[in-house]
């Protein structure tokens, strides 16, 4: 059987949103992300929220530098991404988080999320005695 190069390479529309999906967006660069990340709790969030949202995204950025891991570092700027979209778009309040994405955690980050939750928890209560 005789192949002809016309069946071999087909042209595709790279970046078209034909279909169900689409096209995926092109992942920013570590730092511009960052910088976007402030940048939209600075524009978006309340003060209190703000200071969390800061220290919580330079904690994470400053613990994953030495990562090396390709993979990794996709995930990780994948969804610091998508949560940067939400935030700017408003439509992160009231949102529970993916039942799928808490079984995928590890030990170490369903701690953090622990704590991230009890500080939410307590500022929350502290806010409702001034309310009072």
């Amino acid at each position: 059987m005789k192949l002809s190069l016309c069946f071999l390479a087909n042209p595709t529309a790279v970046g078209s949103t034909k279909g169900l999906k689409p096209a995926p967006l092109a992942l920013l660069p570590p730092i511009p992300l960052y910088r976007r990340l402030l940048r939209g709790h600075r524009n978006f969030l309340p003060q209190q929220m703000r200071v969390l949202g800061d220290e919580y995204v330079k904690s994470e950025f400053r613990s994953h530098r030495e990562v090396e891991n390709p993979m990794h570092i996709i995930g990780f700027l994948t969804e610091w991404q998508m949560y940067a979209q939400q935030i700017e778009g408003d439509s992160w309040r009231g949102e529970r988080l993916d039942k799928g994405k808490i079984d995928k955690m590890s030990d170490q980050q369903l701690g953090q999320l622990y704590e991230l939750m009890q500080v939410i928890q307590k500022q929350g209560k502290e806010g409702g005695d001034e309310d009072l």
